[in-house]
């Protein structure tokens, strides 16, 4: 499986599907974006469709990471999944011990270098207060409104980014399921997707969802308060949307996920379901209209 991107103002990404049919892709998403956006959805495909033993390919790694971070995230996203990443032109191939020692390497240097950023800017402030300087912001000190103002921006829009990463894997989720189930077990569907999704707990879903309403990237209905779930159609709900995003799942395989990954109760308040007690509550849902 292949990806090639090309900034705006490049021409096209011919010279890059060439490469990548020659190395023997038949499969290549195609983005036109910054290398440094967060916003490409073919890339986010492609990771998504990259399953177990498949290899994601692409000319260069400039084409695909906007930072050695990003590269060492999508190594690593593609790990959990039992795939690799190989680069074209350079000695990057997770699928061979060199290529993986290579991405090892990477990785220690990007540690290294993190910890002499921390190591210079523990000096230079140390040094700076020998001097008599005080750090920080001379508005802050001073409690400036529009400096106070802009840093709160700023953190709002980090804050907004970084849940715009990845938010294919979890918000398609929470947008099924509420307002219909309460946050509590929107968290454990969350918690149950693999490779992981981002970590939430009910505050930290709640206010990135939140943030993601605000922003008009998020249906507002999912903000809505929740009513009162007959205990006797919780289970059906929850199978019912397991059936659409697992259509091939059995009753043994829904059984196994209800229990070890849901932890859901029985509804005699059991810890263990069967593929019986699955079939049963697979039919209410039926008839509540949940499934076909």
């Amino acid at each position: 499986m292949g990806y090639a991107r090309v900034s705006t103002d490049e021409q096209d990404t011919a010279a890059q599907l060439d490469a990548l049919r020659a190395a023997g892709c038949t499969t290549i998403f195609e983005d036109k974006a910054s290398g440094a956006s967060r916003e490409r959805p073919q890339l986010a495909q492609a990771m998504a469709r990259t399953g177990e033993g498949d290899t994601l390919l692409v000319v260069r790694i400039d084409r695909l990471a906007r930072s050695l971070s990003h590269l060492l995230e999508v190594v690593e996203t593609l790990r959990k999944k039992g795939a690799y990443f190989r680069s074209i032109n350079d000695p990057i191939d997770t699928g061979s011990a060199q290529g993986m020692l290579m991405t090892q390497m990477l990785g220690a240097f990007a540690e290294f270098e993190r910890a002499l950023i921390r190591e210079r800017t523990r000096a230079g402030l140390k040094a700076a207060v020998a001097r008599g300087a005080k750090p920080g912001n001379p508005k802050m000190r001073a409690r400036d409104a529009r400096a106070i103002a802009d840093i709160r921006y700023g953190h709002r829009e980090r804050y907004l980014n970084e849940i715009l990463d990845g938010r294919h894997r979890w918000l398609p989720t929470v947008e099924r399921l509420r307002p219909h189930l309460p946050w509590k077990l929107v968290v454990r569907q969350l918690q149950a997707i693999t490779p992981p999704v981002r970590s939430f707990s009910e505050r930290t879903l709640v206010k990135a969802c939140r943030t993601l309403v605000r922003a008009g990237h998020a249906n507002p209905s999912i903000l809505d308060k929740a009513g009162r779930l007959p205990p006797d159609t919780r289970a059906a709900r929850l199978i019912a949307d397991r059936v659409r995003t697992h259509p091939g799942a059995t009753l043994r395989e829904l059984a196994s996920w209800l229990s070890r990954d849901l932890r859901e109760p029985t509804p005699r308040g059991g810890l263990s379901w069967s593929p019986e007690g699955v079939r049963r509550e697979k039919e209410r849902a039926r008839q509540l209209g949940l499934i076909e």
